[in-house]
């Protein structure tokens, strides 16, 4: 009896795996987006008699081919089964507890290729939430990632996820603005979330698919397999939603002019200040620094990255300050903090990034502790190759002129 595998889906589409060709997505032909979400199912072609006796008739080297490919077709049938299945784990109980879902941690030290991810969990550090990670891979039931869980309610999209936070604790990062400085955190927020964004997906799922490839985490001896068939799967998603978005109707370097005129955009707005509105962190900053992190750590020697670390040192700068006050436990190279294109890539492993769990950033970062070191230590691991401090003013609420100082020597 002979076999065909595919990937069934609850809202009827399917895989197919048994063409020797690359999968295609979709009911009949449709554009309509689907949630890529489903089994691995297996159905008998018994009764394709036409395939089959043709299989008999065809030479030994066809037949051969045939099989070796449906060989392949299992091991991908059983990658994707892997890749799809839910780890069901520990199950955590959100009582008075905020459990955030996001994807696992990429093996290059950075908390996320994800710059939702990376923002929910810079906002919750930042408004000094305690919080629990959950990396199982699921999706809200929206298909959206993160997603978090609080008192048994789920809620999704980073935008609600600040809205429920805000309404259900009280917190909130936008208190000293005024309703005209909320207005341009808006502006700014949708330019980065609805333009940059793909200009930077598409530069790390796309045009540098393979050093992306090489930052995943995936355990198992069949990785670099799942590694692949996960990026090429991401890829030509990304291709379809930017076509569909609109932005993907556009050349290459058509994406990466306005990839450059935003940051550009991005860098003017900040100038000299602290964080994008003022001296005072809002909830603009976690969605600027999640984005601009994946072109600081996450892209090494493509176009943004030199853009970010070279003629707009300034964007660097801020990324480097929110990292420090609210990632301790993110190792980065200050080395590589300045773009040198005569520079190679180091060869070694970058350190992988602490897990630490339920977190809560009064249980390990004193502001006090940090800004005497920062004073004591001029000349320590924290400074450049020049021997200047790149937290001078970093920690503390003031000494803007120092900040100036440093960003003008650099420049």
């Amino acid at each position: 009896m002979y076999w065909v595998a595919g990937f069934a889906s609850s809202r009827s589409f399917v895989v197919d795996l048994g063409r020797n060709q690359s999968p295609s997505f979709g009911l009949c032909g449709s554009d309509e987006r689907h949630l890529f979400y489903g089994y691995i199912v297996a159905v008998p072609v018994q009764d394709f008699g036409g395939i089959m006796s043709g299989l008999v008739s065809d030479s030994w080297w066809r037949k051969t081919l045939y099989i070796t490919g449906g060989a392949l077709l299992a091991a991908a049938a059983y990658l994707l089964h892997e890749l799809l299945s839910i780890r069901k784990e520990q199950q955590l109980d959100s009582k008075d507890a905020i459990i955030l879902h996001q994807f696992s941690r990429p093996k290059n030290g950075v908390p996320s290729l994800s710059p939702f991810c990376l923002k929910m969990e810079t906002y919750l550090r930042m408004v000094d939430l305690p919080y629990q990670n959950y990396f199982d891979g699921s999706l809200s039931s929206q298909g959206k990632m993160p997603w978090i869980e609080y008192n048994y309610e789920q809620v999704c999209g980073t935008e609600f996820i600040i809205d429920f936070l805000e309404e259900k604790l009280g917190v909130s990062l936008n208190k000293s603005l005024s309703a005209q400085e909320q207005a341009v955190a808006r502006a700014i927020t949708t330019m980065v979330e609805e333009h940059l964004y793909w200009t930077i997906a598409y530069c790390q799922w796309v045009d540098n698919v393979q050093e992306t490839q090489r930052m995943l985490d995936l355990p198992g001896p069949l990785s670099d397999l799942l590694k692949w068939i996960l990026c090429q799967l991401t890829g030509g998603i990304v291709k379809r939603e930017m076509y569909c978005h609109g932005i993907g109707c556009f050349t290459k370097e058509e994406v990466y002019t306005l990839m450059e005129k935003d940051m550009r955009t991005l860098a003017t707005l900040l100038g000299d200040k602290k964080y994008i509105m003022g001296p005072k962190l809002s909830s603009v900053d976690a969605t600027v620094f999640g984005h601009l992190a994946q072109a600081m750590w996450t892209l090494p020697g493509t176009r943004p990255e030199q853009l970010i670390k070279g003629e707009l040192i300034n964007l660097a700068m801020y990324c480097e300050r929110i990292r420090r006050k609210f990632w301790p436990e993110w190792f980065v190279d200050l080395e590589d903090f300045c773009y040198d294109s005569d520079n190679e890539a180091s060869s070694g492993t970058p350190t992988c990034m602490l897990d630490l769990g339920l977190f809560s950033r009064t249980d390990t970062l004193e502001e006090s502790d940090l800004s005497l070191l920062s004073q004591s230590n001029t000349h320590s691991q924290d400074s450049d190759h020049s021997g200047r401090s790149l937290s001078d003013s970093d920690i503390e609420a003031d000494g803007s002129d120092v900040e100036q100082q440093v960003k003008g020597e650099i420049q």
